[in-house]
């Protein structure tokens, strides 16, 4: 019974905690591996508009078109780490 409770109370304190940061806190930058114009750039702008709305924060959308993706991939693989 009392391990219920310490893990009902761990797990309590982690959610406060998540959910108390208020992400994100800068840009966001959504990298699109294909050309500008093709469906998946309309659709990333159009979702990123929506996501600026909601966030509040810029949502900027880059594309790095080449290699079948792998270049964009590249960049997002290579990119530093949120904090």
């Amino acid at each position: 019974m009392k391990w219920k409770t310490m893990i009902g109370a761990a797990l309590a304190l982690c959610a406060t905690l998540a959910f108390g940061q208020g992400y994100p806190t800068k840009p966001v930058k959504v990298i699109v591996p294909f050309t500008p114009g093709s469906a998946t750039d309309i659709l990333a702008r159009t979702i990123g508009q929506k996501l600026s709305e909601q966030w509040g924060q810029t949502v900027i959308v880059e594309n790095r078109a080449g290699a079948g993706g792998t270049i964009g991939a590249g960049v997002v693989a290579k990119s530093p780490a949120d904090a």
